[in-house]
């Protein structure tokens, strides 16, 4: 079956209700999932307008109403924004808007009306000014699913990248590193692409030193002492796992084919070789969330500059949207459970 991708609307103000118009008249969208947008229909008609894109859009109160055709955009019509919201401004209303949007996808996907969620951008700033103070989508994600354990999962074509840290500084990052952080990464990671149905992932963990260690030529004991015991944890309980492996080499085998996932063990270990394949196919992924719920996103801001303008591109948000799509828990339709498939 098709997947329902809740897709939030974001900032209002930026360029997310652009290139969520831009995106929804592909084919190629359609035929792998059935795309609800949550936010604000009027923003949507005015940024077809910007964007020169000719659809038709249809409110819906829930998922299940929605008819899914390319031609005319699913809507759940929040409604709390003006039409004629000014564009390319910091906007309170704007902010608070684009946190009740990701509160109310989270609340479907909780309910599982919809399958994951697609997350156009916010702004931080406006997001404050509308009484919601978060570092970003992770954090509210996060605390509205009442999570604590969650890592960042980023994704291009022929690779796919878990993080043990990300936004901090080397030093800390690799002091932070622990067994029990190394074995519940690679459980998310097990656990996530086996929802999205891969039979037995193959998991290959980057060392944290050069040539991961060698034996104890290079580094302290890091390998040994913070990623050992967590793989050997990870392996008794029938996990796939490969490593630690020399990372100058790991991302070139993975791409490959070798794995179909790498644990990186701090920021730009992993977001150097999905970058390097291209900005554009990238995509920012939260896996961890309480009840399976997969969270993507586009790989850019709201681009104030140049909202309203047209000029916004949705290779991202397209992107994303596959993304959602590969890693939704794979469910039976109504339809395919009244038919008795098994």
């Amino acid at each position: 079956m098709r997947p329902v991708i809740g897709i939030t609307m974001g900032d209002a103000a930026g360029i997310g209700p652009e290139i969520i118009v831009k995106a929804l008249r592909s084919e190629a969208v359609y035929r792998e999932a059935r795309p609800l947008v949550i936010g604000d229909l009027a923003i949507l008609a005015r940024a077809a307008d910007f964007a020169g894109v000719k659809c038709g859009f249809r409110s819906v109160g829930s998922p299940s109403e929605g008819k899914y055709e390319l031609g005319a955009i699913d809507v759940l019509d929040l409604g709390m924004l003006p039409a004629d919201l000014p564009v390319g401004r910091l906007s309170a209303e704007a902010g608070n808007a684009a946190f009740r949007y990701i509160e109310k996808a989270v609340a479907l996907a909780q309910a599982q009306e919809i399958d994951a969620i697609c997350t156009a951008p916010l702004n931080k700033e406006a997001l404050r000014k509308g009484g919601h103070s978060y570092p970003g989508h992770t954090e509210i994600l996060a605390e509205l699913t009442d999570t604590d354990d969650y890592s960042m999962m980023l994704s291009a074509p022929k690779l796919k990248v878990i993080h043990l840290t990300t936004h901090v500084g080397l030093i800390k990052a690799v002091q932070s590193i622990t067994p029990e952080r190394t074995y519940k990464v690679l459980k998310l990671a097990h656990e996530t692409l086996t929802r999205a149905g891969y039979a037995s992932p193959r998991i290959a963990v980057c060392g944290i030193n050069p040539h991961a260690g060698e034996n104890g030529l290079f580094g302290e004991g890091e390998e040994e002492e913070k990623l050992v015991p967590g793989i050997e944890q990870a392996r008794s309980e029938g996990i796939d796992v490969h490593g630690p492996l020399p990372a100058d080499t790991l991302f070139y085998r993975a791409v490959r084919g070798d794995f179909d996932i790498v644990v990186a063990c701090y920021h730009d270990q992993g977001h150097g070789p999905i970058k390097v394949l291209g900005l554009e196919a990238g995509v920012n992924i939260t896996v961890g969330l309480k009840g399976g719920i997969i969270r993507t996103s586009v790989d850019h801001g709201t681009a104030f500059d140049i909202a309203g303008t047209g000029k916004a591109d949705e290779g991202s948000l397209l992107e994303a949207i596959r993304m959602a799509v590969e890693l939704a828990p794979k469910r039976m339709s109504p339809s395919e459970v009244q038919g008795g498939i098994e």
